[in-house]
């Protein structure tokens, strides 16, 4: 992957004005969408639209219709012929793709305006980004108090991601039987109520910022599960002693919010308290161990938005250097499950 330039001068020339381009074109591809005009043509599959009868069916104007469906056509959204527009391949997977939407409404609603800030926060290692929405040293103290859009449309990318591998991976954790679990960075709190729901004996002990343990308290209560869910409000990079008493560290998508000089302290805080017979159980995606291109491009796009919107100097690490971290925090892996879900590893490590 990545080791040749198979592209031709012409190819190149064209990919690099794409690229040029690629905001028009992706506030396009949002358009067509949220003025109805993608699910207009779905609907017309055989015979297609006129400009007209595409105008008559959608919230779109004649003009707003005809520059959309134009760039439509560049972007190969569309196609024409005879006068009459027809849904693409790409417009087919823009309109009902999960992924997808999902990830458009996460790059559009989180990451757009800041990505503007890029260099800035490349500059200076702060997500410069983040003033959009409010002044916060990071984005996860803030994900609560985000504007409604934004907030739906994190969560909603973070768990598409985290929640179609969560299943594959329970059988693996839990064949130890581990009687307790500790979720460092249990967000809102899902893989927790996974485990309970799984494994009808385990207990599970949150640890996360407290804007998140509030967040993840309200969720687990609802669910009926507060008497066997605990929660422990820390500062995973504070001085603040970690409770020890865990058969199993889980931290599902957390590293990859930090750097690899935080990566490796909080992994040698936990080295240093963990039970010699315990294990660190990491749920992490590595661009570098994807079965398909797209999804390296993906997962590589993404680390910008650790860059200029979550804290500036985080990422989606390869699994070569994240291994090399591991070392240096104490840590040997033992097991290595690859391709779970939307393309996550699976690490289980052990103390050295």
């Amino acid at each position: 992957m990545y080791e040749q330039d198979s592209l031709s001068a012409l190819e190149a020339i064209t990919e690099a004005q794409r690229i040029a381009f690629a905001p028009m074109l992706f506030q396009t591809a949002l358009c067509l969408r949220n003025f109805g005009i993608l699910a207009y043509l779905d609907a017309q599959k055989k015979s297609g639209a006129t400009l007209d009868e595409i105008v008559s069916h959608s919230t779109a104007c004649e003009y707003a219709a005809s520059v959309l469906l134009d760039m439509g056509l560049s972007g190969r959204i569309v196609t024409q012929k005879e006068g009459r527009y027809f849904l693409a391949k790409v417009g087919h997977y823009l309109l009902h793709d999960t992924m997808t939407r999902v990830n458009i409404d996460f790059t559009h609603d989180v990451c757009y305006q800041g990505l503007f800030d890029l260099q800035t926060a490349l500059e200076t290692g702060q997500p410069s980004g983040l003033k959009h929405f409010g002044d916060w040293p990071t984005i996860y103290p803030a994900l609560s108090q985000l504007p409604a859009a934004a907030r739906k449309s994190w969560f909603a990318f973070d768990h598409f991601y985290s929640d179609s591998a969560f299943d594959a991976a329970l059988p693996h954790i839990f064949a130890s039987k581990p009687a307790t679990l500790y979720d460092v960075g249990g967000n809102t709190g899902k893989w927790a109520l996974r485990c309970c729901h799984f494994d009808e004996n385990v207990r599970v002990t949150i640890l996360d910022l407290p804007q998140q343990i509030a967040l993840s308290q309200e969720n687990v209560a609802a669910a009926g599960l507060s008497e066997r869910i605990d929660f422990h409000a820390v500062d995973m990079l504070g001085d603040a002693p970690l409770p020890a008493g865990a058969d199993i560290w889980w931290m599902s998508q957390f590293l990859d919010c930090f750097s690899p000089d935080q990566i490796i302290t909080m992994l040698s805080k936990i080295s240093k308290v963990m039970k010699p017979d315990a294990r660190l159980c990491i749920l992490e995606l590595f661009w570098d161990a994807q079965r398909f291109e797209a999804a390296s491009f993906s997962l590589n796009a993404s680390s910008l938005y650790f860059t200029c919107m979550a804290n500036g100097n985080s990422r989606f690490y390869s699994a070569d250097k994240f291994y090399h971290y591991l070392e240096m925090a104490g840590f040997r892996v033992e097991k290595r499950v690859d391709n779970l879900g939307m393309g996550h590893s699976l690490l289980i490590c052990h103390k050295q």
